[in-house]
């Protein structure tokens, strides 16, 4: 198949909106706000990148939260990534440091020897050195001083007011555990109805977890948070979970393809130093998954949805063997339980091509260019 058939539904897309008046180009852009356990390039890193370049999206803000990182890291790690890609524009709130269950963090040893392991050995925050500020970890990283820093507000408080000042218009893209979003909806319950959806990454309904054999990370890390997340009556909420994930296999002649994308810019070089990286520089037979990454593509071009079904959602919030285990239900569920598109495939070979359309790679500054992040 050509690569013109697998590009036509996205060029289409941007071909009418860049058809539109300046003024009612900005009114179409859906508006995302992106909350994330970030983590450098894959897998959120690049999907910020994505949001933030992609002419259909305006990227209203990144929220931090822990999960993959502690959130000290992440927004470390956001703030970098901005400053290389050129988006000095998009504003980073911090948020959650804890899941909502207190002591998750110091019982977590405990916890894992009493549940079990899923066939990924990750643990994120439960299992790294907490940083003692988002400043200290940005110069233990990167050895300089920040061109950037979050804005004064929480995360959740940015949520709140992002979506009051645009109601049924912002799209959150949680692609981390659920904390922010979950605190929000507690705080400022009206605002429920004003979110125009929630994509997540997260959950793994018709296949074993990764983290425990019951659960998928994301909601495992915060299983509490998730429940009110899935049982909130959002307008629309679209899951994009393990079922989907871990049939897009990220292979040697992906990266390979990415790093010749990337070419001489700084990017390039973060992600040689990643963990993925590492391992495809030194294993060509190695594989990963892009998990947040797919979320990112979804929202830019639906149309790379190829299979999904509607189930009503949950998440057992009850210590125990199943702590953090997503259900779903074709009928009959639990009073309270919300309907949700969980998506079950997507057109693999037209995400590859997304993945190093150059409109996300161009705006990144190269070293011989005047002005260049180093």
């Amino acid at each position: 198949m050509s690569l013109k058939r697998f590009l036509l539904p996205a060029a289409l897309s941007v071909a009418c909106l860049l058809a539109l008046p300046a003024g009612a180009q900005e009114a179409a852009k859906e508006k995302v706000i992106l909350d994330t356990d970030m983590v450098e390039m894959f897998d959120d890193g690049v999907a910020m990148t994505m949001l933030a370049a992609a002419p259909n999206v305006q990227l209203l803000g990144v929220t931090t939260l822990s999960g993959n990182s502690w959130v000290q890291d992440g927004t470390a790690t956001a703030l970098r990534q901005l400053e290389l890609e050129g988006h000095t524009d998009v504003p980073v709130a911090m948020g959650a440091e804890y899941p909502l269950r207190p002591d998750r963090h110091q019982l977590f040893k405990t916890e894992r020897l009493l549940v079990g392991r899923g066939h990924d050995v990750w643990t994120g925050s439960f299992g790294l050195e907490k940083p003692a500020s988002w400043q200290a970890a940005y110069k233990a990283r990167y050895g300089s001083a920040p061109q950037l820093a979050p804005v004064a507000q929480h995360a959740v408080n940015f949520i709140i007011d992002a979506v009051r000042a645009n109601p049924g218009q912002v799209t959150i893209a949680a692609i981390g555990p659920a904390t922010n979003l979950a605190l929000a909806v507690r705080m400022a319950p009206d605002i429920v109805p004003l979110i125009g959806r929630v994509v997540y990454m997260g959950g793994a309904f018709f296949q074993p977890g990764n983290t425990t054999p019951a659960a998928e990370f994301n909601w495992y890390f915060d299983p509490e948070a998730a429940h009110i997340a899935l049982r909130s009556p959002f307008k629309e909420q679209v899951i994009l979970g393990l079922d989907v994930c871990e049939k897009v296999i990220f292979r040697k002649e992906h990266y390979a393809r990415l790093l010749k994308t990337l070419d001489a810019s700084p990017l390039a070089a973060m992600l040689r130093g990643t963990f993925v990286g590492e391992h495809f520089e030194k294993d060509a037979s190695f594989t990963h998954y892009v998990w947040d990454v797919l979320v990112a593509a979804v929202i830019i071009d639906p149309s790379l949805i190829a299979r999904e079904v509607v189930r009503f959602v949950d998440v057992n919030d009850q210590p125990g063997l199943s702590y953090g285990q997503s259900l779903a239900w074709a009928h009959d569920a639990p009073a309270g339980a919300q309907k949700a598109r969980i998506v079950t495939d997507v057109d693999v070979p037209r995400f590859w091509n997304m993945l190093n359309d150059p409109r996300y790679w161009r705006s990144i500054p190269r070293p011989q260019e005047a002005g260049a992040a180093h």
